[in-house]
């Protein structure tokens, strides 16, 4: 006999569509892949995750095998999915190629955006602040991301935004933890800040330099957390 809060839970799951069901089961886990509440190189389980997203096996299968695709997790044959952990070689290179890609777009975005965009811009980094202000750094990290983005996109190279993407999906839990450190968060807004102010005035260098800074910035954060272990911890064995 089937087990009434079963029932009741299945039922509410098709009523959602399958669209809805879809993006809300891969929004859940890329936000507890980036926030760390499944920590690097754990292994991604099924039946656990279904329960704890209440959601049948097969959105999150799907979820997943996207998720792969995006770079959050490695599907590694025989062990299945695998939230992706990067050695301080992988973090030194990933975060040298960030630098460049994102040099360069916020150079373009400096020549090329336009005035609605800045707006939107200016209306997220204020939407920033105040969740700085309010310590909600999962906020915080969302707005920050949508920035990132939009500035990708003023620059207007739908090339160098798949380029961006691909690379950053995989240092995104990385860049989430370098603000758990009250002096690089407040150094990043510092930065935020420096970024709109080149934005306004079309300084195409200015955006170059401090979006270089900012991400050598977080390149050298995420290497001292590395070493440290508050990333890795040790295994206890």
């Amino acid at each position: 006999m089937q087990n009434p809060g079963m029932a009741e839970q299945n039922s509410s799951v098709l009523q959602i569509p399958r669209r809805a069901l879809h993006d809300h089961v891969m929004a859940r886990l890329r936000e507890m892949l980036i926030e760390g509440r499944i920590e690097p190189g754990a292994k991604l389980n099924e039946r656990e995750l279904s329960l704890r997203l209440q959601v049948s096996r097969t959105p999150l299968r799907e979820a997943i095998k996207l998720l792969g695709a995006e770079g959050l997790v490695d599907l590694i044959p025989n062990r299945g999915a695998v939230a992706v952990k990067l050695t301080e070689t992988d973090i030194l290179q990933v975060f040298e190629m960030l630098a460049g890609l994102e040099a360069m777009s916020g150079e373009l975005a400096a020549q090329r955006i336009g005035a609605a965009q800045l707006q939107e811009i200016k209306a997220l980094h204020y939407e920033m602040l105040a969740c700085f202000e309010r310590d909600d750094l999962s906020g915080y990290y969302r707005l920050n991301a949508r920035i990132h983005m939009a500035i990708n996109e003023a620059a207007a190279n739908p090339l160098l935004m798949k380029s961006y993407k691909e690379i950053n999906a995989r240092v995104q839990s990385l860049r989430f933890r370098t603000n758990q450190n009250k002096f690089r968060w407040q150094q990043a807004v510092r930065e935020h800040e420096e970024m709109v102010q080149a934005l306004e005035t079309r300084d195409a260098a200015a955006m170059r330099r401090v979006l270089t800074e900012h991400l050598l910035h977080k390149r050298d954060t995420v290497v001292e957390l590395l070493r440290n272990g508050t990333i890795h911890p040790p295994s206890i064995a």
